[in-house]
């Protein structure tokens, strides 16, 4: 028994001081390359915030600056996909259904309108899904309508957009994003992404573009794009608003460039009820009158009659799936779809501000996060007034650890710099957050945010997975 005694004290003595705790090495692995992080000279007039916690205990391993409320930019992206699944679960669906007023005759024509009601489905008309593309849905719908004996249709087809009161985007979102896809309103009735593409013919440097092609109707649009330089890029930009009748689009565009400029859609129930007019046109079904909206009957102060007959419910893909490409390809109509839609279901609030104040209040009554840590007014980060702690994020973060569809959430997060997190660029602003497990078997979960910082964008990204790597 000596014996054994002596050798379980030599084992201890040799091996223990080889092996402190977790803790203790990563707190100061990670010090060691904060430190030399915010030594660059990158932050003379700007400020950085890290929060590490440990990923089983949710205990903070390293905090810096983890208390400042700081503009998010798409790593809100993270915030609003765990709100979305915790309140409305990940196969929560959108549905939007096709019916008609009135009644069809003996001889197939249709005294009433064909209606679209929208539920704010953002992947309606999407290419992302196969049973999303807006040939495939088109191309059901037109068959619903000649299956139900129509053949002439005496009043409109209105995409009824009234279920969000219309196409809106948040208060605080910037004019210069506005009219981009990644500004692209959200609508009671979605259509492939409220976007489009514009394609330009350059010219010599300096000199007008053409527009060569664009899928835009019933708008005007004022081309102020240039010729740029080889090497220079797209450099354009989109100027309107939800239901402007004037795009102005302005900036530079490379000589050399060979891509299809997307722009936000003013009005995309109106370019859904347009399209579907076309497909049943291009079917033989005659339309007397012009495709409207519910919101724009509404203004005239018309009310959509009830209708008479569903013709087809298209269900959406499952939140899980909605939410992977979200945080994938960073979506921001996706984020402003499931602000509004939490909204509505928790308590009546369809209106972004107020939905997002709602958000707040869950998390300060779920985690006890105060909502000065949340001071949030839109569903994907493009406002550039949104606050968030890194503390607060990253305690949200590891809540989602612990949920049954955390699974999907983490899949919908991409892969960078070898570690699983969501990034996030708005002007002067940076972050990524996410989750690693280190070479020890150990996890964490992390935030990291950075605002007004100097130099390239490129060369700070590379400062921060410098920084990020020591958590590996």
């Amino acid at each position: 028994m000596l014996k054994k005694a002596i050798y379980t004290i030599l084992f201890l003595f040799i091996f223990l001081p080889l092996h402190p705790s977790y803790g203790q090495i990563s707190k100061d692995n990670i010090n060691n390359a904060y430190q030399q992080f915010v030594k660059s000279g990158k932050f003379p007039n700007g400020i950085a915030s890290l929060t590490v916690l440990d990923g089983k205990t949710g205990q903070p391993i390293f905090t810096n600056n983890a208390s400042i409320g700081l503009p998010t930019a798409s790593t809100m992206k993270v915030i609003t996909s765990i709100t979305a699944l915790d309140i409305l679960g990940p196969d929560y669906t959108y549905q939007t259904k096709l019916a008609y007023t009135g009644e069809i005759d003996s001889l197939g024509v249709l005294h009433g309108d064909i209606i679209v009601i929208g539920s704010g489905d953002p992947t309606l008309g999407s290419n992302r899904y196969a049973a999303t593309k807006s040939e495939t849905i088109l191309n059901k719908w037109v068959y619903k309508i000649q299956q139900a004996g129509i053949t002439h249709i005496d009043g409109h087809v209105v995409g009824d957009d009234l279920y969000l009161n219309g196409n809106d985007v948040p208060s605080t979102w910037n004019w210069v994003d506005m009219g981009n896809y990644y500004g692209a309103g959200i609508s009671g009735l979605n259509w492939r992404e409220n976007k489009t593409g514009i394609t330009f013919s350059p010219s010599s440097v300096g000199q007008p573009t053409t527009i060569s092609s664009t899928s835009l109707t019933g708008m005007t649009v004022i081309n102020e794009v240039t010729t740029g330089p080889n090497g220079s890029g797209d450099k354009v930009y989109a100027y309107s608003a939800p239901y402007s009748n004037i795009i102005y689009l302005r900036g530079t565009y490379g000589r050399d460039l060979k891509k299809v400029i997307e722009i936000a859609i003013p009005d995309p129930a109106l370019e859904l009820a347009l399209q579907l007019t076309a497909s049943l046109s291009d079917a033989g079904v005659v339309v007397d009158s012009l495709p409207t909206t519910g919101k724009r009957l509404l203004n005239q102060g018309i009310r959509l009659n009830n209708p008479k007959q569903e013709l087809d419910v298209h269900q959406s893909p499952a939140l899980k799936n909605i939410i992977h490409w979200f945080n994938q390809k960073s979506i921001n109509l996706y984020g402003e779809a499931m602000l509004k839609s939490f909204g509505i279901i928790s308590h009546n609030k369809s209106n972004s501000e107020e939905a997002a104040t709602l958000l707040s209040k869950y998390w300060e009554q779920k985690l006890k996060i105060p909502a000065s840590e949340l001071h949030i007014h839109d569903g994907s980060g493009l406002s550039p007034q949104n606050r968030v702690t890194t503390l607060a994020m990253a305690k949200i973060m590891h809540y989602a650890q612990s949920r049954p569809w955390f699974a999907d959430f983490q899949k919908s997060l991409p892969t960078i710099n070898g570690i699983t997190m969501k990034s996030g660029t708005i002007g002067g602003v940076l972050g990524y957050t996410g989750f690693h497990t280190n070479n020890a078997g150990t996890p964490v979960t992390f935030s990291l945010l950075i605002n007004n910082y100097t130099g390239s964008t490129s060369a700070m990204r590379q400062e921060m997975f410098t920084l990020l790597n020591s958590l590996k």
